[in-house]
Order: structure tokens, then C-alpha cells, then sequence
């Protein structure tokens, strides 16, 4: 039995419910993925010779949270939380140290999406903010978003799969 809610996104709503509602359900797939997992199992790189991990994963996304709902949704000078970006300027977070806990960056991902909540719920879709040298709208970053969580769900079913066997959740 599953603790984490993974209601489907509605199939007739508005625009920004809809985009929400995506998000949302990505965020739980990724929670789902790492669900009922020891700490070994979750920092384990399961696919060699790559080093992703679960909890590496979820340390991502909240950088990359972190990164488009505070640092350019908002201009909020948010350090990095799990290091420090690349030298392109990308969102890191995927190395464990042997110092962190999972509980510890879970939690650290649910203050930031809830941070990200309480940011996008103060402005429009059409808002816009400075990035790279023009504007983002804040559609744009929810289905950038989306897209970022989609491509790390597939990774994250991947590792669980390779894991316990569990696939498809």
C-alpha cells in the first residue's frame, strides 16, 4: 500500500489547472519511484557505468525547482543547495555525498516545491521573467518543468526497475 497521492490530471480544464495538475503528478511519480526503498537502495547507481541514483535525482529536482521558481521566476539569489552548478550554469544535485540522508533531501525537495507553489500562485501564466538575456513566462517553465520531470521519471523507473524489479508505477 502506497502513501503518496498520484491523483490523474483532470482531462477537460483550464490552462493553468491543467499545467498544474502535470506537474503535480510528475512530482509524485518521482516520490512513487522512491517509495518503500532503504537509504542503500536510494543512493545506489544501479545502472554502472552511470552514477545516477534515486536520491540523486530527487536532490536534482529541487535544484532544478529551486533554480526556475525562485532564481528567475522571483530573482531570488538562491545558492546552490547540493553544490555547485556546472560551469554552463546547469542545475547539479545528482552526486550523493556520503553525508547525506534521503529523508534529509526529500525534504529539502518538498520545501522547494512547495516554495515554487507559493511563487507561481502570486503571478499569471503571461508573467514574465529576465532569463538569458530575454523573458521566460511562467507557462513556459511550468511546461519546461513538465518536461524535466518527465525525462527524470523515465530515468528514475529505470534505476527502481533495475533495483526490486518494480517497473511501471
Amino acid at each position: 500500500m502506497t502513501s503518496i497521492q498520484r491523483p490523474m490530471p483532470p482531462m477537460n480544464a483550464d490552462e493553468r489547472t491543467t499545467l498544474e495538475s502535470w506537474l503535480d503528478f510528475y512530482r509524485a511519480t518521482l516520490a512513487l519511484k522512491c517509495e518503500g526503498l532503504d537509504d542503500e537502495q536510494l543512493r545506489s547507481a544501479s545502472v554502472p557505468p552511470s552514477g545516477l541514483s534515486l536520491q540523486g535525482l530527487v536532490q536534482h529536482a529541487a535544484e532544478v525547482e529551486r533554480n526556475w521558481f525562485r532564481r528567475v521566476l522571483t530573482g531570488e539569489d538562491a545558492p546552490a543547495i547540493f553544490g555547485q552548478r556546472d560551469p554552463d550554469g546547469h542545475d547539479g544535485g545528482f552526486e550523493v555525498s556520503a553525508e547525506s540522508s534521503f529523508a534529509v533531501a526529500a525534504q529539502i525537495w518538498q520545501d522547494e516545491v512547495e516554495q515554487a507553489r507559493i511563487n507561481a500562485a502570486a503571478r499569471e501564466l503571461h508573467d514574465t521573467a529576465a532569463f538569458m538575456g530575454g523573458e521566460v513566462s511562467l507557462r513556459w517553465i511550468y511546461t519546461h518543468m513538465i518536461a524535466e520531470y518527465a525525462r527524470h521519471c523515465g530515468h528514475a523507473d529505470l534505476i527502481r526497475e533495475r533495483i526490486d524489479g518494480q517497473a511501471g508505477v
